[in-house]
């Protein structure tokens, strides 16, 4: 750790003497520079957070996350979300380290531990909210291809911590819960045991599409097809993602999923021949993607696979993996309609990748309002499909049923940009 970054917690230390109260510490210490450059119509009452991140580096999810709270939706020092950054921990720090810099730019304390940051070194809970975000960095792989990000670890820590204090706010999860079954249903578990309000997944259901399709609530949806593509844990969480927050619209869904499939090389256009899966639902969703010619190891993911799991209520999921694409999509057929609908989930890299500016402001509205914008069931079912869909390509494609799978939960209304607007004063 360097001799700023021991200033930094040294600088905390002092703060933690000097301060009175929570409420006095919110004033003096979280509404540092970060508060800068804020629209007239979010000023006033800014909510607080601490930020839990494996790295902070440049384009890594928690510069494109916490970033924006620090210099505004842009980056750039303009208008941003109404949210203070009040404390960071940082577990690792990579040569590109972006996070000590920031840190002391904005007048931000970093702590040594996850308590230490949830607390800001004080002895109660005085932020708003949680940010972890465990994406990136130096961690293990295990031996079906699954990136051991400690996110568990991270949720238990802060979880822990609410217990000490008696105290609980709300808390993003970045991606997918997980990212093996046991561990996303340990943290869902633990949050309906806290009453924790609660968010996770992936910023690409709240990104641009293109083009815009309409798929209203309760929309008789017959069949539906995505596409995603490079290795199974790394995409098909964004895949299966979006996919869901698709599917999940459709009228009278029951969202429990029954049984998962996965479907490898030769087996997958088996499938498309066979007629199990639309063929035209499949070219649709194919034809608002750009072809590339991607290559991830075979332990990561197959050059092209599908994931097919069954609902209770019948709906047959079809997610494709491809790596001869390089995007998202999802195709949809609305009954009574001749052609079905597809769009691409975008990922703009400028200006500092805007999709997470939309997954901010929802993250910004939970912590306001203290109610998760969206249900975080999605996120925890995506990720049990995802990881029993790699427990069936170990087992050499066998359908496993999955009663563990049965989470039903009700979906919400909730816009993709360029909606709602940045700017607008969130309620709370």
């Amino acid at each position: 750790m360097s001799d700023k970054l021991d200033e930094q917690i040294s600088r905390r230390d002092c703060l933690k003497s000097a301060a009175v109260s929570a409420s006095a510490l919110v004033t003096t210490d979280i509404l540092s520079s970060a508060t800068l450059g804020k629209s007239p119509s979010q000023s006033g009452k800014p909510k607080s957070v601490a930020a839990v991140v494996t790295v902070y580096g440049p384009g890594s999810h928690a510069d494109v996350i916490v970033g924006k709270i620090l210099e505004g939706w842009k980056q750039d020092g303009g208008p941003g979300p109404a949210l203070n950054l009040a404390s960071l921990y940082v577990e690792q720090f990579p040569n590109d380290d972006l996070s000590r810099s920031l840190a002391s730019k904005h007048g931000v304390p970093m702590f040594k531990t996850i308590e230490q940051a949830v607390t800001v070194g004080g002895n109660s809970i005085p932020v708003d909210g949680v940010i972890s975000i465990a994406e990136h960095g130096d961690y293990p792989w295990n031996d079906v291809g699954q990136h051991l990000y400690p996110r568990r670890r991270f949720f238990d820590e802060i979880t822990d911590t609410f217990r000490k204090y008696d105290h609980v706010v709300p808390v993003f999860n970045d991606k997918h819960p997980g990212p093996v079954w046991e561990d996303a249903k340990w943290m869902y578990d633990r949050v309906r045991e806290m009453k924790v309000p609660f968010m996770a997944g992936s910023s690409l259901p709240v990104s641009f599409r293109k083009p815009d399709i309409t798929v209203p609530m309760g929309s008789e949806i017959e069949a539906a097809v995505g596409i995603g593509y490079d290795g199974l844990d790394i995409y098909g969480s964004h895949a299966l993602d979006s996919y869901q927050c698709i599917i999940e619209r459709r009228r009278g869904a029951n969202t429990a999923v029954k049984s998962v499939q996965f479907f490898e090389g030769d087996a997958v256009w088996k499938v498309l021949d066979d007629g199990v899966v639309s063929r035209s639902l499949f070219e649709a969703a194919l034809s608002v993607v750009p072809r590339a010619n991607g290559h991830v190891p075979t332990l990561q993911a197959p050059r092209e696979s599908l994931i097919l799991f069954e609902c209770e209520d019948g709906f047959q999921g079809a997610q494709f993996m491809l790596q001869s694409v390089n995007r998202t999509s999802v195709s949809v057929q609305l009954t009574g309609q001749k052609k079905p609908l597809a769009t691409q989930f975008e990922e703009r890299i400028e200006p500092r990748h805007p999709h997470f500016a939309y997954l901010l402001k929802g993250i910004e509205k939970m912590i306001h309002t203290g109610r998760p914008a969206y249900p975080a069931e999605r996120a925890v079912l995506t990720s049990g499909i995802l990881d029993h869909a790699i427990q069936s390509r170990v087992q050499s494609g066998k359908k496993l049923a999955t009663p563990e799978l049965a989470i039903r939960y009700q979906p919400v209304d909730y816009p993709h940009a360029p909606q709602p607007n940045l700017t607008s004063r969130p309620a709370g």
